[in-house]
């Protein structure tokens, strides 16, 4: 189990890194129009210095609540740093949240402060903050009257010396994307942080020679872990994204040396150069040598992939088209698992191990077993702290012997590698008294390339259905009658396989391609781009009977 020095927690290694690489750039920011700023250590703390120092003036109790609300930029990383510099807790929300969860969370949490940056809704993120909360704006943000970071940073005496944190003291709550409703506000320690980051080393060998590209949700505890952390932990170089517009610019500016996905990005990547170069002949040219080397370094450059020593993916299943995929061009997917309440550190898949369909084994120091209903139990020194505020569901969280209930079911090979088979909550009973299991049917109807995203349903009903989200490619084709008709029999063939591999009573009766997109502002998906299933089930739960009385495969919602 990896040991923690007191000089690898996340405040200490800043300063490490302030002083012994103070001119080496840290963060990198876009401007905009293809223009960045770099910050290097020594800029990057004396902001988070400043900032220290007016958070400190404003008299907060020690270890009050400090939120961030922004997309990922520098700026954010520089918080963070000043928030625990001045002895208190950051608290991250999503950047996509209504404004009645950020009220929600803030006042849960009793926030005093909060950074706000750049946001697509700001005006409606904003009204959420309550008057008593003092709000700071990035440099990012929109046009605004708030006291804006540049401002303060310039006006405040910074904070000297090395400040400490102590290991136990509480360094972050971050609230869950509450896919099953009201957010739990996860409390973790600098001691789990950086636990999670030598366990996490154990697999990327990271560097300070490693550059990374930050763009999923630092809000998310496996950005925290992977990017922010780590980063600290090696003095790894962290470029941020611009825009979804500039993101394949973005990447190819950073050239990650380490690149972690969901697999939704992954499968865009994918589509991006398939629609250049089909798939056919992109295998005929991969088979011919020399030629075959050259395609494949060609394509990886294009895609900013090709400086990536160690390529993981997560949050939900990848098609094993996909990975395959990749693996011709050189690049092997490795697959992984964790959650928010053990700080993003459980299972991985190893080079030269991996098993489609399967998540990997335990990583250093993770302990795993499954329980008698074969829920997964895990336990490590990442353990949270418990939910703040919430003393029984911490209590209800853990086992007797101290392994956290994941709430996942699976189950493990030979070798220990472990793969998700549902959600202990998640399974409902048909009419027939069935219960069925909607995880793992899920995965199979994802396999088809025109599937975006799909919800398995039918509480109640004789047999289960599917609603699916087609990509936007796939939607394009389906405005055409004729090409409509190809893709219907194209879904209904493959459910036709799907319900083959199902014990009768999980085999669908039917599937909805739905026309609405399900994205994380409309709040079909979390952000971490899983779906909601309450909200997917509420929103057409009163279709249900109509579509099932046309007893056809496949229906257009």
């Amino acid at each position: 189990m990896p040991q923690i020095s007191t000089s690898n927690l996340p405040l200490q290694c800043a300063y490490r890194w302030e002083m012994a690489r103070a001119n080496q750039v840290f963060l990198t920011q876009p401007i905009g129009g293809g223009e960045v700023r770099d910050y290097t250590w020594a800029q990057a703390m004396g902001e988070a210095r400043s900032m220290a120092g007016f958070l400190q003036a404003q008299g907060y109790p020690a270890g009050s609540r400090i939120a961030i609300m922004s997309k990922n930029c520098a700026h954010w990383i520089m918080a963070d740093l000043a928030i625990w510099m001045a002895g208190h807790v950051s608290v991250p929300l999503y950047p996509t949240l209504t404004a009645a969860s950020v009220r929600q969370v803030l006042e849960h949490s009793e926030a005093r402060a909060i950074f706000a940056g750049r946001l697509d809704a700001w005006d409606e993120m904003l009204r959420g903050v309550p008057d008593s909360v003092l709000a700071i704006s990035f440099p990012s943000s929109p046009a605004n009257t708030l006291p804006t970071w540049e401002e303060i940073v310039k006006g405040s005496a910074p904070v000297t010396g090395q400040p400490l944190r102590a290991a136990d003291d509480l360094a972050t709550i971050i609230y869950t994307s509450g896919t099953t409703g009201m957010p739990k506000g996860v409390m973790h320690s600098f001691a789990n942080l950086a636990w999670s980051a030598e366990s996490l080393l154990d697999l990327t060998r990271g560097n300070s020679a490693d550059r990374a590209l930050s763009y999923l949700p630092l809000s998310h505890v496996a950005e925290r872990a992977g990017m922010e952390i780590v980063a600290l932990r090696t003095a790894t170089h962290l470029f941020f994204a611009d825009s979804l517009e500039t993101f394949l610019d973005d990447l190819r500016r950073a050239r990650p040396t380490v690149f972690f996905s969901v697999p939704r990005l992954w499968v865009k990547f994918q589509q991006g150069v398939s629609s250049k170069l089909p798939e056919k002949k992109l295998k005929a040219l991969l088979r011919i040598p020399v030629v075959g080397g050259i395609v494949r370094r060609k394509v990886l450059r294009q895609l900013g992939l090709d400086s990536v020593r160690l390529a993981v993916c997560g949050a939900a299943p990848m098609p094993e088209a996909t990975l395959n995929w990749y693996r011709d061009l050189g690049l092997n997917l490795l697959e992984g698992y964790g959650m928010t309440e053990i700080f993003g550190v459980s299972h991985v898949c190893r080079p030269g191990q991996v098993k489609v369909g399967y998540v990997g084994q335990t990583m250093l120091g993770v302990e795993c077993k499954l329980s008698d209903e074969g829920e997964i139990l895990v336990r490590s020194r990442s353990n949270t702290l418990g939910y703040y505020k919430e003393p029984e569901k911490s209590q209800d969280l853990l086992t007797p012997d101290g392994y956290i209930r994941t709430g996942d079911k699976g189950t493990m090979d030979e070798l220990g590698r472990l793969k998700i088979t549902g959600r202990v909550k998640e399974l409902f009973k048909t009419s027939k008294g069935k219960y069925v299991a909607p995880g793992p049917i899920e995965n199979k109807l994802t396999a088809h390339p025109d599937v975006e995203a799909c919800c398995v349903a039918g509480a109640n009903q004789g047999q289960p259905c599917a609603m699916l989200m087609l990509s936007p490619e796939a939607r394009r084709r389906a405005a055409d009658p004729a090409l409509r008709n190809t893709l219907a029999a194209s879904l209904s063939a493959h459910l036709k396989t799907v319900n083959t591999s199902l014990d009768d009573h999980e085999q669908l009766d039917f599937v909805t391609v739905v026309t609405d997109d399900w994205n994380v502002d409309n709040g079909f998906l979390t952000p971490t781009l899983k779906i909601k299933r309450h909200v997917i089930e509420d929103a057409y739960g009163r279709h249900l009977d109509a579509w099932y009385a046309q007893r056809k495969p496949v229906i257009w919602q």
